[in-house]
């Protein structure tokens, strides 16, 4: 059930660390910079939207939204320990929306969240973790102001649609990558190293893909549900968010199984490889054992040997090593094996 809560009055001190922004909203225009203790206020002006914008808040500054506008103490406790993952929750007349973030830092798909609440009349996100900046998704919604007029809706859209824009060049770095290996699988075989950052791509992807994935369900939700805060107009729009997802998890999946394929092709390559040297090896022992054996035989300390005493008998074992050595030769490399 919701906590009961009065709003925060405007004496209270309630610290902005952590406050990225927060205005009020006529017909798409920023009317005012708002302290959150003035935001209850605000909300309750007809036609006035509050949007407020938080990165790693504090608990009390967490309690002090909650108070302005009576959030739910279930879905405040989320936003505030941040290991959620991608959800949609209804609290009454508002919802509660869980979305992951990636960023690509070192290397490595790094995550985070982000929490949505909206209700009638405001939108409070809050970030958490690797992320971007939702300040361009402000400036662009502020920038058309008839789209912004639609109201909190449009607002959950833009910034749910801006974090699976964001999706896109992480993977479009992993894909680089990705190809610079399979180009390279194909010349020799993978190094130590290269199998290492290979698994850890893929291991990376799968994280990505978990963290992409619920939003398809959430988008469908927003868009099918009759949820409310959601008007019928803006579910094409959310539609196409879902349409963005899904081309994102069939990204994920295509690169998934391009490092497969290029595990096992790099597998085959060194294979074939170690094959090769096999051959060389046993050709060269074949050869090798020739001259090894006549030798071995003339070695042997036996006075009554008939070519001991023939006066080309050296001659005669000489040449027959060389033409068998040399027919072995031909052989073996005609069939590929040196």
């Amino acid at each position: 059930m919701n906590v009961p809560s009065l709003p925060a009055s405007p004496s209270e001190p309630v610290s902005t660390e952590g406050v990225i922004a927060a205005g009020a909203y006529v017909d798409g225009r920023r009317v005012a910079n708002i302290a959150i203790s003035e935001a209850s206020s605000w909300r309750a002006k007809p036609g006035h939207v509050v949007w407020i914008g938080l990165h790693e808040p504090d608990m009390a500054l967490l309690s002090a939204v909650q108070k302005q506008f009576d959030l739910h103490e279930l879905a405040i406790e989320d936003a505030n320990h941040a290991h959620q993952r991608p959800k949609i929750e209804q609290y009454g007349e508002a919802l509660f929306i869980v979305a992951r973030t990636a960023q690509l830092i070192e290397g490595r798909i790094a995550f985070g969240e982000t929490h949505i609440f909206v209700g009638e009349g405001y939108l409070v996100s809050v970030r958490h973790g690797a992320s971007t900046s939702y300040t361009p998704v402000r400036e662009r919604c502020e920038s058309c102001p008839r789209a912004l007029a639609r109201g909190e809706d449009y607002i959950l859209y833009a910034i749910l649609d801006f974090i699976v824009d964001n999706y896109s060049p992480v993977l479009e770095a992993i894909h680089e990558e990705v190809e610079a290996m399979e180009a390279q699988v194909l010349a020799s075989a993978m190094t130590r190293a290269q199998i290492e950052r290979l698994y850890l791509l893929r291991r990376d992807l799968l994280r990505l893909r978990n963290a992409v994935g619920p939003l398809v369900e959430v988008c469908r939700k927003l868009e099918h549900d009759n949820l409310p805060m959601v008007r019928s107009t803006m579910r094409p729009l959310f539609r196409d968010v879902t349409d963005h997802v899904r081309t994102v998890q069939e990204h994920i999946d295509s690169l998934r199984e391009v490092l497969a394929f290029a595990f096992e092709a790099s597998l085959l390559v060194g294979q074939a490889q170690e094959t090769a040297v096999s051959k060389k090896l046993a050709s060269w022992l074949a050869i090798i054992a020739v001259p090894t054996a006549i030798a071995g035989i003339y070695g042997m300390n036996f006075k009554h040997m008939p070519e001991l005493e023939w006066e080309y008998g050296y001659f005669a074992v000489i040449g027959t090593i060389l033409l068998v050595c040399l027919a072995l030769f031909w052989r073996f490399r005609r069939v590929g094996w040196l």
